[in-house]
């Protein structure tokens, strides 16, 4: 985007940072990023000794940019997460927008800033940035199969599941899409003088990846999943949710980078 359609807020913004600075001014330049309700704003002055410095942003300038965002916006495209307006002494403005770069946050907005920036200002699959999607995506996250081994090499003891959720635990964990499968099995650390039984498989629900072990483990010896990954099962209704291919490729990149899951 190069001149935006909201020319008279520009104009009214560059009257208001050039009356908000002590004479002698050289540029003043006024900074918005944002991300649905995650906004920052910066207003830096260079002054008469050629020095650079912040100053407290006007809370006119901050409006009006939020306004010049708003008219800025094409349907299906978006508007600019990064606009800048910057005054001389000599009446000169000079604008830039960006509307597809990543802003060079303060703080990263939040998941959800990026949400509700396509929820009030919607686009096209296609008109998203892949770091866009980065941001908005969950991390998908791995779980212990245990929290240690006692003295005797067997894993330490956690709280059983009631029976009432064992079958419906079991059938969540054994019945999610794998992501990785071997046909060779892990020794039982229950029993390492048995022949190996353990699935060397690793399942998803898109937001968890566990190993084979965790479903072998309550199934085989009565050990319960990690307690937050019991903790989601649970406020899923034990109910798995259809896994797309990106949600299958996450969670694969997670199995295969270095030192995940225990």
């Amino acid at each position: 985007m190069s001149q935006p359609p909201a020319g008279d807020h520009v104009h009214r913004i560059a009257q208001v940072l050039a009356g908000s600075v002590a004479p002698g001014w050289r540029h003043v330049r006024a900074e918005l990023r944002a991300a649905g309700q995650h906004v920052e704003v910066d207003v830096v002055v260079t002054g008469p000794d050629g020095f650079t410095h912040p100053v407290r942003p006007h809370p006119e300038v901050v409006r009006l940019l939020g306004q010049v965002r708003a008219a800025m916006y094409q349907p299906g495209r978006g508007t600019w997460l990064a606009g800048e307006v910057e005054v001389d002494p000599a009446g000169g403005v000079r604008t830039r927008f960006v509307l597809d770069e990543e802003p060079r946050w303060r703080v990263v907005p939040p998941p959800v800033g990026f949400q509700d920036e396509l929820r009030l200002f919607p686009r096209a699959d296609h008109n998203v940035p892949p770091w866009w999607r980065k941001r908005v995506e969950p991390a998908v996250r791995s779980p212990r199969v245990w929290d240690g081994l006692g003295t005797d090499g067997k894993p330490v003891p956690r709280p059983p599941v009631p029976a009432a959720e064992r079958s419906l635990v079991l059938a969540y964990l054994e019945d999610a899409p794998a992501v990785l499968a071997a046909r060779s099995h892990d020794k039982d650390v229950y029993d390492p003088e048995r022949e190996p039984a353990v699935p060397l498989v690793f399942r998803t629900d898109g937001l968890w990846v566990w190993p084979g072990a965790v479903p072998y483990y309550l199934r085989e010896h009565d050990l319960a999943p990690d307690p937050e990954l019991l903790a989601h099962i649970r406020a899923r209704g034990f109910v798995l949710a259809e896994v797309d291919e990106t949600a299958r490729d996450r969670a694969l990149a997670v199995v295969t980078a270095p030192s995940t899951v225990q």
